[in-house]
């Protein structure tokens, strides 16, 4: 009401005021011009979180024979307007399986993996190509419009590699995937993804690694939403390193290097033009920094939580535990996504002062959740959790679909398999 009253004062000035005085009122306006662009800017804000808190159930895929917990998902860019879209979900049984983004019917399933999948990502320029990375050291592409159970492409590792996590770039030109640490060793690994569309058959050697920068598993990949060149990379040594990869060698390619003072669970990209890196870690804190500012004399720490669970009043739920970030693109705001060990998703708003509670999200899941994944064009969620299930929630959206059983929790083979370090690591950069 208070910015209401304030716009409608200032169109009063404008408009109504008698032509003589209308030169002081332009220049008023214009005084006050940087008030008003920030109060439309919180409006947007308001108006997204809104939407987040609004989200309802639409669809629920049909339980699997064989339940699993679903540990990523991922969904495909639509190659043309009103073409399919896809969702690739990792899963704790060693298989991934594929729905139509829309209706989340099941497609087919790829199965057989020799070691745990750590997550599945799709091509970002042909929408049918979906990579994967597992354990026993390779990286393997899949064309899911073939149910036929063979990758159409492998990167290979070297033997010792153990991969926990990986990434492709924007424009599909290199993989990167993260080793567990053997003995002393902690790998970076690359290839040159170039070809993937064409679907030939073939094994990639790695075009080679970085293996300096980290002296612990590397948890986490991300590269650039935009920049193919650069990827942030986070350990369970609690640095955050962000890299170059144009550069000739690592010690060159290291941009930065960040201390979240534990072990990183997950990260990402957000602020404008993406010049922002954050993190979460496996005991539920929180970091969030600025790259803009690695030239400045300004710090770049925006915000760090040393425990999310203290800071978000979660009002009768609580926050048991965080899955992600989500970078608002429209509303130019970062969201962290959390939970309950019942099921219910917490959305939070991010800024420098602080977290705040944005909405709640309950009667979907029935066990912990364990992936989401955005989709900035229909501003919906897609969530995964260990009681086998895959939600699609969308703003106001009534549910078509399968009635929730009361409980679909499972047991799993799947252990956590990380050390939390407390102590605090010193940064090589600013």
């Amino acid at each position: 009401d208070v910015i209401a009253g304030f716009l409608y004062a200032i169109l009063i000035l404008v408009v109504f005021h008698p032509i003589v005085d209308l030169i002081d009122n332009f220049n008023l306006t214009y005084k006050y011009a940087p008030l008003i662009i920030i109060m439309f800017e919180m409006m947007a804000v308001e108006k997204v979180e809104e939407q987040l808190a609004g989200l309802r159930i639409a669809r629920r895929c049909v339980p699997s024979e064989e339940p699993a917990y679903l540990l990523d998902i991922d969904t495909s860019t639509a190659a043309q307007p009103g073409s399919s879209r896809f969702v690739a979900v990792s899963c704790s049984n060693k298989s991934i399986r594929v729905y139509d983004r829309e209706t989340l019917h099941f497609l087919r399933e790829y199965g057989g993996h020799p070691g745990i999948l750590s997550g599945v990502r799709f091509a970002h320029t042909c929408d049918s190509v979906v990579f994967s990375a597992c354990s026993e050291g390779t990286v393997k592409c899949w064309d899911v419009r073939s149910a036929v159970q063979k990758p159409v492409q492998v990167f290979s590792g070297y033997p010792s590699n153990v991969f926990i996590s990986f990434d492709v770039s924007c424009s599909d030109l290199i993989v990167c995937a993260g080793t567990e640490k053997v003995e002393k060793d902690t790998f970076l690994v690359f290839w040159d993804a170039r070809g993937i569309t064409d679907c030939a058959s073939t094994t990639e050697e790695p075009l080679g690694v970085y293996c300096e920068s980290h002296n612990d598993d590397i948890t986490k990949i991300c590269f650039h939403p935009i920049k193919p060149n650069l990827v942030v990379s986070g350990s369970t040594d609690g640095l955050v390193n962000v890299f170059d990869i144009n550069k000739d060698n690592e010690d060159d390619a290291l941009v930065s290097t960040c201390n979240s003072d534990s072990s990183v669970s997950s990260l990402g990209w957000s602020g404008e033009d993406y010049k922002q890196v954050y993190c979460m870690t496996h005991d539920e804190g929180f970091c969030w920094w600025d790259m803009a500012q690695l030239d400045t004399e300004e710090p770049i720490t925006l915000l760090h939580v040393r425990d999310v669970r203290e800071s978000v009043c979660a009002e009768n739920h609580g926050l048991h535990y965080l899955v992600g970030g989500l970078y608002h693109e429209k509303a130019g705001k970062l969201f962290l996504v959390g939970g309950t060990s019942t099921g219910n998703i917490h959305l939070i708003s991010c800024s420098t002062d602080g977290l705040s509670l944005v909405g709640t999200l309950c009667g979907g899941h029935s066990a912990t959740v364990r992936s989401f994944c955005w989709s900035p064009t229909d501003e919906s969620l897609l969530t995964g959790g260990e009681d086998a299930q895959l939600l699609l929630w969308k703003p106001g959206d009534v549910e078509r679909s399968l009635t929730k059983k009361a409980s679909l929790k499972i047991s799993s083979s799947v252990q956590k398999r990380v050390r939390v370090h407390n102590t605090s690591l010193k940064s090589r950069k600013k």
